[in-house]
């Protein structure tokens, strides 16, 4: 494909699917303040209406490998651009995400993310803030909800592997819940400003049981979700 026709198609992505993402979060405050239960709903229509977006628009095809448990599990996601964060939603059946304290700030969606269930993280502001994480996190739990992080803490270009972020292993401890990684390779198309067609794998891992060393855990999910780096 050429460079102009490249152009044009994010072009028409970014108007289109953030055009649309206006809408739904102005229709998920109502939900909020209306009907709750209307907001799941919205939510997932969000997700589906990016991955139209991402495959008539901007040509990039998606596929799953691989089956992710539906269960209160701790899903660890490899973080290379927004493809993921967004999509997750249509992904899995009702999960709740940690997501930086900062996003909560948006109006109106921050507000709307709290009621879905996301969770947010704040870093290094002490043993209370962790209590509350925990806590909330146990609540997603005990509904039946898959818990989502991104275990590297921030996005990273396609191919880079850095460490785990240290809380990482310490929700793993807390929560005491196995752990599913999830590989994916966003980087090489979604993350450019000029998107680029082709395609977006997620490789799901082997499940990792609760109770392992530390050491142990990050080892299994540092290679899991990097495994389509090679």
């Amino acid at each position: 494909m050429s460079y102009p026709i490249a152009v044009l198609r994010s072009l028409a992505f970014y108007i289109l699917f953030y055009g649309g993402s206006v809408l739904l979060v102005c229709a998920a405050v109502v939900a909020v303040v209306a009907r709750k239960v209307w907001l799941r709903p919205l939510v997932a229509k969000w997700g589906a209406w990016h991955l139209w977006c991402v495959r008539h628009l901007l040509g990039i095809e998606v596929v799953l490998t691989g089956e992710i448990p539906d269960a209160p599990v701790l899903i660890a996601v490899k973080h290379e651009s927004f493809f993921e964060a967004i999509d997750t939603p249509r992904l899995l059946a009702f999960p709740a995400v940690f997501a930086k304290r900062e996003l909560f700030s948006i109006p109106g969606w921050g507000y709307a993310a709290l009621t879905y269930g996301l969770i947010p993280v704040a870093r290094d502001k002490g043993a209370k803030t962790l209590r509350e994480m925990i806590a909330r996190a146990k609540e997603r739990v005990a509904e039946g909800r898959p818990l989502v992080i991104f275990p590297e803490g921030t996005r990273v270009a396609h191919g880079k592997q850095p460490g785990l972020q240290a809380g990482f292993a310490g929700l793993y401890s807390l929560l005491r819940l196995p752990v599913v990684p999830v590989a994916v390779d966003s980087g090489a198309t979604y993350q450019h400003l000029v998107k680029r067609p082709g395609r977006i794998t997620y490789k799901v891992g082997e499940v990792i049981p609760a109770g392992l060393p530390r050491e142990e855990v990050e080892a299994r999910v540092h290679a899991a979700i990097n495994a389509l780096n090679g």
